[in-house]
This record gives structure tokens, sequence and C-alpha cells, in this order.
């Protein structure tokens, strides 16, 4: 079991190492050829930043899979499966296309042809669902006209999910590594645990998937230095979607033999076995809820459904209250749990732990969404090693320390009564007003909206703010 795990770990350092070394010249790439547009009303960013983030992830990716394929244990994958020569064809054709969007904002329907025409290349290259397992059926055998609309749907709808929740710094890749990392777990258990070799291609997948995304994170991180823009969004959509159709179409039940009796007895009790299988779909649950409410604000306002407003989740809890980070570590909060939740209820469906351990943490999230403005405070040995904004205020006089750490907890403070002591010229209260800034802090760009939605310009952003909110 080690040699296959170093390998899938190779992989993924090789996917991240190449990913985030190529993410520093490709953002002075994208500054040099203009592809950074004007901050819009649904934005949530201050200044324009680069996009084009899409190109270091593709770069990551191919490194990944030429990796694996000199690899003793992976090299396998690529004899046997047409699948990751697949991948890549669907992956550059998507990410090609994202490139032009982020540069020259494509037509809202060349894109959603792009992702249809991706899927169906994919498809025709064997990365196809060929049968769905139904609890209390059994093993349903699709036609190929069944297979191919379920896959290109599958892909579409993954795509736009990912760029749904591309509206922060950090939020989609994250969330994204979160879901990649469940179903690594899951599909490593599949091939290596039951002996089921179609389950291989899968877990490269997302190996190499959760290695572009923790190439790019930290230069994505709030403040973002440059964003992934739909190259890199509808990339790790598709990577994502093409795990899911090559482990919940092709693994048959049957290779598990994890029960006796009928087939259609064997399908009803492996219900906890089939819910991973749909993994992907568990994984997207967020980006896919907020896909349906953004369609139902919209139709029912009388708009388009792509029309790009300020009404999605990552929106409303920068409005409750919440800090841009705070948002962020919500959002990976809730999507793991759901990822690891129902890998953790597929291993031990019988144990009431689970159940309960998934109770008491969606309590505490629930909580977590009450407290928009509770800041916790680290004890007093270990203030030393936490920001200043965690640490406890001291009044003056307090300890020896005192007086210097509260010096380091309002730097800024001190410094603007020094400039307004020296300047009597600033007004009554000392202090210039703050220019005005948008709406909130974060990123969003062209990943505020879907995949395939147009980005129209507000001429007027707080009339544009007051209309999609």
């Amino acid at each position: 079991m080690g040699q296959p795990v170093r390998d899938y770990l190779l992989t993924l350092c090789v996917t991240a190492a190449v990913t985030y070394l190529l993410t520093g010249p490709v953002r002075k790439f994208a500054i040099a050829v203009g592809a950074m547009p004007a901050i819009r009303a649904r934005d949530v960013h201050r200044e324009p930043t680069p996009r084009l983030g899409g190109i270091a992830m593709f770069g990551g990716l191919c490194a990944g899979l030429i990796v694996a394929n000199h690899l003793a244990n992976l090299d396998g994958v690529f004899e046997l499966s047409s699948e990751p020569r697949a991948l890549l064809s669907g992956a550059a054709l998507i990410w090609l296309i994202g490139v032009l969007d982020d540069k020259f904002e494509i037509d809202a329907l060349i894109k959603l042809g792009g992702q249809m025409l991706a899927a169906a290349v994919m498809v025709l290259q064997g990365l196809t669902i060929l049968w769905l397992p139904i609890p209390g059926v059994g093993t349903v055998a699709l036609t190929p006209w069944q297979g191919t609309l379920l896959t290109v749907a599958l892909v579409v709808i993954t795509i736009n999910a990912v760029n749904f929740v591309d509206g922060l710094d950090g939020l989609a890749a994250g969330m994204v590594l979160i879901a990649a990392a469940a179903f690594f777990l899951y599909t490593y258990r599949l091939w290596y645990g039951h002996t089921i070799e179609a389950a291989a291609p899968a877990t490269l997948f997302a190996a190499i998937l959760m290695g572009m995304c923790l190439g790019f994170l930290p230069h994505n991180m709030h403040p973002a230095r440059i964003f992934m823009g739909d190259s890199g969004s509808m990339l790790i959509g598709l990577v994502l979607a093409a795990g899911a159709i090559s482990v919940t179409g092709q693994v048959d039940p049957d290779n598990m033999r994890l029960f006796e009796g009928s087939e259609r007895q064997a399908t009803h009790a492996m219900l906890p076995v089939f819910i991973p299988l749909l993994l992907p779909l568990t994984i997207i649950a967020i980006p896919a809820a907020d896909l349906v409410l953004a369609i139902v604000r919209r139709t029912w306002n009388g708009q388009s459904p792509f029309a790009a407003d300020r009404g999605h989740l990552h929106h409303r809890l920068l409005n409750i209250g919440h800090s841009h980070s705070r948002s962020v570590l919500i959002m990976y909060f809730w999507s793991a749990l759901i990822a690891f939740g129902a890998v953790g209820y597929s291993v031990h469906s019988t144990s009431m732990w689970i159940v309960l351990v998934i109770v008491g943490l969606s309590a505490l999230g629930l909580i977590l969404l009450l407290m928009p403005r509770f800041t916790p405070r680290a004890p007093r040995w270990a203030e030393s090693f936490v920001p200043p904004r965690y640490r406890r205020r001291r009044r003056r006089g307090e300890g020896p320390g005192a007086a210097e750490a509260e010096s380091h907890e309002a730097p800024a403070e001190a410094a603007e009564d020094s400039q307004v002591a020296q300047d009597p010229r600033k007004g009554q209260e000392g202090r210039e007003p703050a220019p005005q800034a948008p709406l909130a802090t974060g990123v969003s760009g062209a990943n505020g909206a879907t995949a395939i939605g147009s980005r129209s310009r507000f001429a007027d952003r707080r009339k544009a703010g007051s209309t999609h909110r």
C-alpha cells in the first residue's frame, strides 16, 4: 500500500510545485496583455486584479499527467485506459475557451457550446457513464445516447457550479481542494481496498486536482494577487466532473462483492457505498444550491438566469457581517462536512457516532453563522503566536509588557494620531475622510456569475448594486 501512496503523493507534489512556480510569471503575463478588467458592480475586490491563473493550473495538470505516466505503479492507468488522454483533450479545449473569455469576454452561448463540446470530446474517447447503480433496482445499463447526455449534463453542471462559488479570494480553489481530498480517499479505497482497477483513473484525477488547487491557493488567498478566471474555474470543474464520471458509471458494484444474494438485494444493501459514487454531486452541494437559488431569484425578478448579481451565498455572508476570511472559512467548513461526512458514512454506515459527529459539527457551523462579529481571543500564554487582532487588550500599566502589547495592537491609530498633531488642517476631528471603497472586500472577477454568463459592466455602480442585492 505504501508504494502507490508515495506515487500519488509525488504526482500531487509535482503538480502543486509546477502550478505554484508558473503562477508568478503568468501574473506578469496577464498584466502585460491587459487581462485585468475594471471592477464591476457585483465585484468585491478593491482594485483591478489580473486573471488567467488557469494557465498555471493547466501547466500543473500537464506536469502531473507526465510524471504519473513514468511511475511504475501508475503507468498502467495510461496503458489500460484512455481516460487520461480523454481528460487532457477535454481540459485543453475548455482551458482555451476560458483563456479567450478572460481576455476578450466571449459570448455566453459560445462558452456553453464549448463546455458541451469538451464533454463530447471526452465521451468520444471513452470517458462516459456506462451504467448507473440504482438502490432497490440494481445496475441499470445506459444506451449510448443516454450515457452521452448524462455525461454532458454532469460536466456542464459541475463547471458552472464551481464557477458560481469563485467569488471570494481562495474560495473556489479551497472548496475544490477539499472535494478532491475526500474524493481521493474514497476512490483509493475502491481501487486498493477492493482491487477495482476501474477506479484507478479517478484516483489519479483527484490527486492531480488537489495539486492544481494547492499550488494556486498561496497566490489566491486574501488579498489575492491573481484570479484563476474562467480558464481556471472551468478547468478544475471539468477535472472534478471527469473523476465523477470515471468512477460513477464504470465501476461495477458486483465487483465489490460485499453482500450475498441477488443483484437487486446487493444494490439495496450497498446504499451507503453508492453515496460516494455520486460524491462530486454532494461535494458541489453548496455551489449547486447557490446555482438553483440564483436561477430562481433572477427568474422571479424578471432577469436572465445568467445575469450577474450580488445575491450569492458568499455575498450574503459578507452582508450579514462576516469578514472576507471568515466567509471563506465558513464555506470551507460546510464543504468539508458534506464531503467527508459522505465518505465516513460509506465506510461505517452502521456506526451511530458518524451521525452524531455530523450533527454536532452542523450545530457548530450554525453557531458560527449566527456570530458574524465574534472574534476569538487567544489565552495569555499563546498571544505571541497569533496575529494582534486575536490578542486580549490590556490597559495601560496592567503589566510590564502592557505598553508594548498595546503598541502592537493599534499601530495604525498611533500613527494617525501623530499625523493629526503635526497637521492641524485635517479637520476638526483630525482625520481626513477615507476614500470611497467598493461594496466589500474580496474577489470575484469573472467568477461571481456563471461560467456561461455574460460580464456586463454597469455605468452607475450604486444603482447596479442596489438593484442586484
